[in-house]
Order: structure tokens, then C-alpha cells, then sequence
């Protein structure tokens, strides 16, 4: 018993979960793996779900032992995504948030999505973007996540403005990317199905004056007719026909 337990912690993600098809891949059958629980050294979070018993599972974690012992698809995406890679100009109140992008046809399993996480897990299916592009991996407190690249997450952060992000502070994250590769943004504004998400990008890009906002090739790039509000009482910009804040507007 003591040789298999010292593999599974060997092998297993430093906070991360163990699924019972990648325990018995070790050789840990399930009744061991009951036995094991008994025991003490594992505990049971869901159905077929396993913790070490004396590690504190962490959302990051569950998510690369999710990708890793199961071979399923999502992204960190939006601001959590950016704050992954450097980028991030605000301490969020509260427990932190973090927006799991997935497709329609592969959501997150209940016991990820209903478990109490010490960050809030919000997952959000879209054909917004089609997640050919823009998605890469990042080495993570020891293991690996498949986040948004700084490209695709500003423009995650634009589709659930406002309502669950302020357009100001989307704002000054723009300020920060500097190095944005303006072939990846040509090829995500060409992918995007989502007028307002182009229009705002395309502002914000504007207004930040950033370099590579210049080598972006529009030609292909549609941006609908009509126009788009995003407020109450705000100011419209001409050029994208756009209703804004009038406090991002007058921003400089």
C-alpha cells in the first residue's frame, strides 16, 4: 500500500484532484481507492473525485489535473488570463474571479463547477470566437494551464463588458499591452462574430496609440452597421459608432 500511495503523490499535481480512471491507471483499483479513503490518506470530493487528504485543492490545480488526467479541452480566459501573464493593474475585492471559457459541447463537469473554490469559477460557452487561435499553455506553480493569450483575453474581457467588467478598467489593461502581435489580433478581429467586441477593441487600441495598431490589416475585418450602446447617457465615437462612457471618453 505504502509503494502505490508514494507513486500517486509522486505523479500527482502539487493542490491538484485525482480522477478514479487515472488512479486505476496506476494500479489503484477502486475498491483500494475506498480503502484508501478509509484509511485516511485520500478523501473523496465527488463522485469518483479524490484529494490528497492533506492538500488543499486549488481551482488552477483541478484545472490542469482536469486537462491532464481526463485529455479535456478549456481556457483561462479574460482578466484571468492576463493576470497569469504579467498583466494586471488592480487587486479585485473579495474572493478573486476567473472565467473558464469552454465549448458548447464540452462543459466543465458539476463537481468542478459546484465545488467551493478559493477563487469564484464562472464558465462561459460562446461562439464568439471560435478557439481555433489564441489559446496557448503556461507553466503555473508546477504545472500546466491552457490560458488566453494576451490578444484573445482583452478581447474575452470586451465581450462580458459591462456587465461583469467596467470599460475603464478594460481601458487601462489595453494601456499595458504594448507587444500585442498584430498578425494574432488581424486574425481574432477576422474571427470574431461579435460587432461590439471589434468595434471596442479597435477604439481602445486606437486611443492607447500602441504601435502594432498600425500593422493591423482591416481589410477583411467587418464591423456591422448601426449603432452599438454600451451605456446610459454616454458619448458617441463617430468613427466605430459606439456609445460610450463619457469618462472613457475624455480619458487621455
Amino acid at each position: 500500500m505504502a509503494t502505490k500511495i508514494n507513486n500517486i503523490i509522486k505523479l500527482s499535481l502539487p493542490s491538484g484532484i485525482m480522477n478514479t480512471s487515472w488512479l486505476e491507471s496506476l494500479g489503484l483499483s477502486r475498491t483500494e481507492q475506498v480503502k484508501y479513503v478509509k484509511s485516511g490518506w485520500l478523501t473523496r470530493m465527488s463522485t469518483g473525485i479524490y484529494r490528497l487528504s492533506n492538500s488543499t485543492p486549488t481551482l488552477y490545480a483541478a484545472l490542469a489535473s482536469y486537462e491532464k488526467q481526463m485529455g479535456k479541452r478549456y481556457r483561462i480566459g479574460a482578466s484571468a488570463a492576463l493576470e497569469l501573464q504579467g498583466y494586471t493593474h488592480y487587486v479585485a475585492l473579495g474572493k478573486p474571479q476567473t472565467f473558464v471559457f469552454t465549448s458548447f459541447d464540452n462543459r466543465l463537469p458539476k463537481w468542478l463547477t459546484s465545488y467551493e473554490w478559493e477563487r469564484t469559477l464562472k464558465e462561459c460557452s460562446t461562439k464568439v470566437f471560435d478557439g481555433s487561435i489564441g489559446v496557448t499553455h503556461i507553466e503555473y506553480e508546477g504545472f500546466t494551464l491552457q490560458v488566453s493569450t494576451p490578444e484573445l483575453a482583452i478581447m474575452e474581457c470586451l465581450l462580458l463588458a459591462p456587465e461583469y467588467y467596467n470599460l475603464m478598467d478594460i481601458y487601462y489593461l489595453m494601456e499595458m499591452l504594448t507587444t500585442l502581435r498584430a498578425g494574432l489580433v488581424t486574425k481574432l478581429l477576422e474571427q470574431c462574430s461579435s460587432f461590439k467586441v471589434k468595434r471596442l477593441f479597435l477604439y481602445m487600441a486606437e486611443k492607447s496609440k500602441h504601435s502594432w495598431f498600425k500593422r493591423l490589416d482591416l481589410s477583411k475585418v467587418t464591423l456591422g452597421s448601426g449603432p452599438r450602446s454600451l451605456c446610459k447617457g454616454g458619448v458617441r465615437d463617430a468613427k466605430y459608432n459606439i456609445i460610450i462612457p463619457k469618462e472613457l471618453a475624455d480619458y487621455e
